[in-house]
């Protein structure tokens, strides 16, 4: 009997591949995808997603969302606090599997499994170990599309930003940037692809926001 887990998606491209590598696995069977939402702004963590493309993403998926709200200004407090409460409704709920698309950080693995273990919880990682470069060929072969999002302008000039990654992407970044921006070069927003029932429509808004070092593209759902 496969066993129940939840995948935790952030809706670019690394949970997405880890995600089709769990899926063909048959080892377990996913209950829902678990997200991080700023409650303020309404988007994702990090990736700065709006919810409602997120939604439209899950829907496409088949799965449902778990959402954890948490308020622009998080301290690691209560970060910590809100997912320990999602955590334990997983416990709960008897699922014992959380699935990750990390790579290769290996202090984020141990964060992730310490915090686990406290409910009981043990960390799946389908994509560990691997090259980053065989990660996005094996990506784009398999005929997923997936745009960049942010990007740190600090390690990526800012002309990337809104991209389709491809070929010609890849070609283009700078040696020094991860292709799969496992150091926090970029992150993107996954819109189509084999697991897709039907492929995300959405365009580009004309402004950015800037945060730091971080510039943001905004994306919305075409009409």
């Amino acid at each position: 009997m496969a066993k129940k887990i939840v995948v935790s998606f952030s809706g670019g491209k690394d949970s997405m591949l880890a995600l089709h590598k769990l899926l063909e696995s048959n080892e377990y069977e996913v209950d829902s995808l678990l997200t991080t939402i700023n409650e303020d702004h309404r988007r994702t963590s990090i990736h700065g997603i709006r919810e409602e493309i997120l939604d439209a993403q899950a829907k496409s998926l088949g799965f449902r969302v778990r959402k954890v709200k948490i308020p622009t200004v998080c301290t690691n407090e209560i970060y910590e606090e809100r997912m320990r409460e999602e955590m334990d409704k997983l416990s709960e709920a008897g699922i014992r599997h959380v699935m990750f698309g990390d790579i290769f950080l290996a202090d984020i693995r141990e964060y992730r499994e310490s915090k686990l273990k406290q409910a009981g919880i043990g960390g799946v990682f389908p994509l560990w170990g691997r090259k980053s470069a065989e990660l996005i060929d094996e990506f784009l072969s398999l005929g997923y599309r997936t745009v960049i999002t942010t990007l740190d302008q600090t390690k990526l000039d800012k002309d990337f930003l809104g991209r389709e990654i491809n070929r010609d992407w890849i070609a283009d970044i700078p040696e020094n940037v991860d292709p799969c921006g496992e150091n926090g070069e970029f992150h993107t927003m996954v819109v189509n692809g084999p697991l897709f029932s039907r492929e995300i429509a959405v365009e580009q808004e004309n402004h950015t926001v800037t945060e730091g070092n971080f510039i943001y593209r905004d994306f919305k759902l075409s009409e």
